[in-house]
């Protein structure tokens, strides 16, 4: 990879990778659902992605597809560049194409490392988030169980998905957060986790940046990514698309702003 990593760099589990992420969700069928329309486009992407602009940063579920994001990291990636950080969720699933339900018990997150560990193809996830936490669940077994995977070697760090304030005090005590993935844009601007994270020195990704291409078609991209870019060093955006001149875009636009 010889490209500057676009927007900077920043640390995150253990790594410094660049600020500007790749979000893998867009990858899928429609509804976050099966397989892409054209899957060597897919690849593609990735590669480009990774090889082409410089990013480090690919983040991912178990829930996309399911299971097909996943896949695709492993087959445009593998053998994985020493720098890159694959990040991935655990902890949702998928009935049907649009619906997602949190499954927060311990022997079903076990099971999605596990799971997942294989489909990347890697003995340890960099990163591993619960992409939500289940109000079924006591918290302390869902992120226990995550901690204890840690200790055994298959995770490396754990992060916390569309979460609270309140819920970061929370898992605090329970477990140390290497990341929290939220909601923040220029439509939805106000989260006070962001404040929290600042204060606690926590990386802060923050998905649907563009806000599914809404703010990039009324503001541009640049003015949507500098925005958010703004908000803190911590910051590090994961736009998601399945075209590759919009990901040429979205890296220029970083440029463009003097975030590289």
């Amino acid at each position: 990879m010889s490209a500057a990593p676009p927007g900077g760099v920043i640390g995150l589990a253990g790594k410094t990778v660049s600020r500007l992420g790749f979000g893998t969700m867009r990858l899928t069928g429609a509804g976050t659902w099966g397989d892409p329309v054209d899957r060597d486009q897919a690849v593609s992407i990735l590669r480009q992605a990774v090889h082409t602009h410089g990013i480090t940063h690919i983040d991912t579920a178990d829930a996309y597809g399911p299971h097909t994001a996943e896949h695709l990291i492993h087959d445009a990636l593998y053998p994985y560049p020493e720098e890159l950080l694959i990040a991935t969720k655990v902890g949702m699933v998928r009935p049907a194409p649009n619906l997602w339900a949190p499954h927060g018990h311990p022997v079903y997150l076990r099971a999605c490392v596990e799971a997942s560990l294989r489909r990347l193809g890697t003995e340890r996830l960099d990163l591993c988030y619960l992409h939500r936490i289940d109000p079924e669940v006591p918290l302390a077994d869902q992120l226990g169980t995550l901690d204890a995977l840690k200790d055994e070697g298959k995770i490396g760090h754990v992060g916390l998905s569309k979460v609270t304030s309140e819920d970061i005090r929370r898992a605090g005590k329970e477990v140390t957060i290497a990341a929290v993935q939220n909601v923040l844009n220029m439509t939805d601007r106000h989260d006070p986790a962001l404040e929290l994270c600042r204060d606690l020195g926590i990386p802060y990704v923050p998905y649907r940046p563009l806000d599914a291409g809404t703010l990039a078609k009324a503001h541009g991209v640049l003015a949507a990514l500098n925005w958010l870019l703004q908000c803190g060093d911590i910051v590090a955006p994961i736009p998601s698309t399945s075209q590759p001149k919009h990901l040429e875009e979205i890296v220029s636009a970083v440029t463009a702003g003097g975030w590289s």
